[in-house]
């Protein structure tokens, strides 16, 4: 049974990550952490894991090594679908994923990491240039910009109270609007949503930008009810 420790902010990725290797009798996810210090905590308390963490949660990766290397136990980094493998791999950890990893993938990577070898992401695994995310461009493009909206607050975590209040409408009909995204991109769930989202790269940079000039309404929304 190999233990395992994962860590990172993002809720959705997070519980995708973890109904994956849930699936596999010899994996067992002992600790899920949010931020660093959780982190931390979790690798002196349970030696000898394997470490699963975002780099997005932007530890100093000097300490962390050290960290790993006192728990005998080996980090893998989830990076983001534009970074470099080799940024990581050459300061001695001992696997990287990106965010647009496949289910498979994501266990190979781990059950070799545990075996004490050094996983190195396929060419495949690589982000996809926008010419070659055909499926990712196709929804993309079937999405209404209120479906878009939807999506990336789904990305972000909301629950459909919460994205109803954001959007000014009722949460029936974002269930209404969750059917009709879910027909387009062969989904059944908002957890399959969100991986299917970031698993494409144009469907996940779209979703990120709707999603920024979401914010920046509200904060521009905001500002003159503030003042008054």
């Amino acid at each position: 049974m190999n233990k395992i420790i994962l860590a990172d902010s993002q809720a959705i990725f997070r519980a995708g990550t973890a109904k994956v290797l849930a699936m596999n009798e010899e994996l067992r996810i002992i600790a899920q952490c949010t931020d660093l210090d959780r982190m931390h905590h979790a690798i002196t308390t349970f030696p000898g894991s394997i470490v699963l963490f975002a780099a997005a949660l932007r530890p100093d990766l000097t300490r962390l090594r050290l960290l790993l290397d006192d728990a005998n136990s080996r980090g893998i980094v989830i990076a983001e679908n534009n970074e470099v493998a080799a940024t990581y791999l050459q300061q001695g950890f001992r696997g990287v994923i990106f965010r647009n990893v496949t289910g498979a993938a994501l266990v190979e990577c781990v059950r070799r990491v545990a075996d004490g070898e050094t996983w190195v992401p396929p060419k495949l695994m690589q982000p996809d240039s926008p010419e070659e995310d055909m499926v990712g461009t196709r929804v993309r493009d079937r999405l209404t910009p209120k479906e878009m909206r939807i999506v990336a607050l789904i990305v972000q975590g909301c629950k459909n109270r919460e994205i109803a209040m954001r959007l000014k409408t009722t949460e029936q009909v974002i269930k209404n609007y969750l059917r009709s995204i879910y027909d387009k991109t062969g989904v059944s769930d908002r957890l399959e949503l969100a991986l299917f989202t970031i698993h494409h790269r144009v469907l996940a940079q779209a979703a990120a930008e709707v999603g920024s000039r979401l914010e920046a309404e509200e904060l521009a929304a905001a500002v003159p009810a503030a003042v008054a």
